[in-house]
C-alpha cells in the first residue's frame, strides 16, 4: 500500500512537471509534500512517530547546516541532516502545511 502511494505521488509530480528535491536542499519558506522516505521500515516508523508520512505537507521554517525545522499543523519538528537528506519532497505552491 505504501509503495502504491509513493508511486502515485511520484507519478503526479512528474505529470505536473514539479521539481523533486530532498528536504535538506529546500530553502526557508518553501512549502512541500513528502513523496518518498528512503531508509527502510525503521526510518518510516521514526517519521510516523514525528507525525510525518508520505503525503504529508510541511513548511521549511529554519535551517542550520543540513538540519531543518519544519512546520506542520501548527507544530515545529526538528529533523537532522542524516534524515532530511532521505526525504524526497515535491515543491508545492505556497499555502499553510496541513
Amino acid at each position: 500500500m505504501i509503495l502504491n502511494t509513493v508511486t502515485n505521488l511520484m507519478e503526479t509530480a512528474m505529470r505536473e512537471n514539479t521539481t523533486t528535491i530532498t528536504l535538506d536542499q529546500l530553502p526557508i519558506g518553501e512549502h512541500a509534500r513528502i513523496i518518498e522516505i528512503s531508509g527502510g521500515k525503521n526510518m518510516t516508523r521514526k517519521m510516523m512517530g514525528l507525525g510525518l508520512k508520505v503525503g504529508s505537507e510541511v513548511d521549511v521554517i529554519h535551517r542550520r547546516g543540513h538540519g531543518v525545522v519544519v512546520g506542520r499543523n501548527g507544530n515545529r519538528i526538528a529533523i537532522g541532516g542524516g534524515i532530511s537528506s532521505r526525504l524526497l519532497m515535491q515543491r508545492l505552491p505556497d499555502k499553510p502545511a496541513q
